[in-house]
């Protein structure tokens, strides 16, 4: 593990939400795991979205480009994920460890902000939380939204796991600029047309800063169950990437499709997995926008 700068990932992080809309507010919500630092914007009387980042070095922050928009319907709670890069607190040495254990935090979070049902988003592993959430706990979700989720429909690439293993045995700021211009295919400040929109060079620099934070293991697990998926009534909205390298995205699609009653899909064209929410084409904004405004 490199050194880790907590001083310049606070910087970083702060920089990245400076671009959220100026009425947004913080709070730290205490959970059996710790703190959870949560950023809130949107009238205070709308319905609650909840949105949850990827894991790695995305937190709460990467939510910057949808906020705005969202919070004109919502009330937005973005929150850090317990145990990845963020602000959270933890508690001691005591962690989730299971997927029971990420639900009990979320619900924790959620009767912290003094929400019963909430619309809930999620973005990769932040998809896979809030999907396995609402498997065990759906009378607290209204409707769910996941952008290219990992491990919910579709297995990840080989290929993505060869390049991902140098930055995950050994993270440094170099490997993590390096693989995230592998999966995206462009660089901070540039884009490549017909391969996916510039990335924020901000946003760029808080992936790097949080190289070697020192973050718990993450909880894994299979997938869900096809059964499982089945019996979810939840309103779903799918939207996967088209250029992601993560998994394949057709796939992804398809046992969506085959496994959801109640679900929703669509292709963000031009897009990468990791580009995602930050860097996104139109269409993400107006698909989430649809879908919240559904009676």
């Amino acid at each position: 593990m490199t050194g880790y700068d907590r001083d310049a990932f606070r910087v970083a992080y702060d920089k990245v939400m400076a671009k959220w809309p100026g009425d947004r507010e913080t709070r730290t919500v205490p959970t059996p795991f710790g703190e959870t630092r949560v950023h809130a914007c949107g009238p205070r009387d709308a319905p609650p979205l909840l949105l949850l980042p990827g894991g790695g070095g995305a937190t709460s922050a990467s939510w910057y480009a949808q906020a705005a928009a969202l919070s004109r319907l919502r009330r937005v709670h973005a929150v850090d994920l317990i145990g990845a890069p963020g602000l959270n607190a933890p508690a001691g040495d005591r962690h989730p460890r299971t997927v029971a254990d990420l639900a009990d935090w979320l619900d924790a979070v959620l009767d912290g902000l003094g929400i019963t049902t909430a619309d809930v988003g999620g973005h990769s592993y932040g998809g896979w939380i809030a999907l396995h959430h609402a498997l065990r706990n759906p009378g607290r979700v209204r409707r769910l939204f996941l952008l290219d989720p990992t491990q919910c429909f579709a297995g990840f690439q080989a290929a993505y796991l060869l390049h991902a293993l140098p930055m995950l045995l050994r993270p440094t700021p170099r490997r993590v600029r390096a693989f995230l211009a592998w999966e995206t295919g462009v660089r901070a400040g540039s884009a490549k047309p017909g391969v996916g929109e510039a990335l924020d060079p901000d946003w760029l620099h808080l992936q790097e800063a949080a190289a070697g934070f020192p973050a718990t293991r993450p909880v894994t697990g299979p997938r869900p169950a096809p059964d499982a998926l089945r019996a979810l009534r939840v309103p779903v909205l799918l939207l996967v990437a088209a250029n992601s390298r993560t998994h394949d995205p057709t796939m992804v699609a398809n046992r969506a499709r085959a496994t959801l009653p109640c679900v929703e899909t669509a292709v963000l064209p031009g897009v990468s997995h990791h580009a995602l929410p930050q860097a996104a084409p139109p269409e993400l904004t107006r698909h989430l926008i649809d879908f919240l405004s559904g009676s």
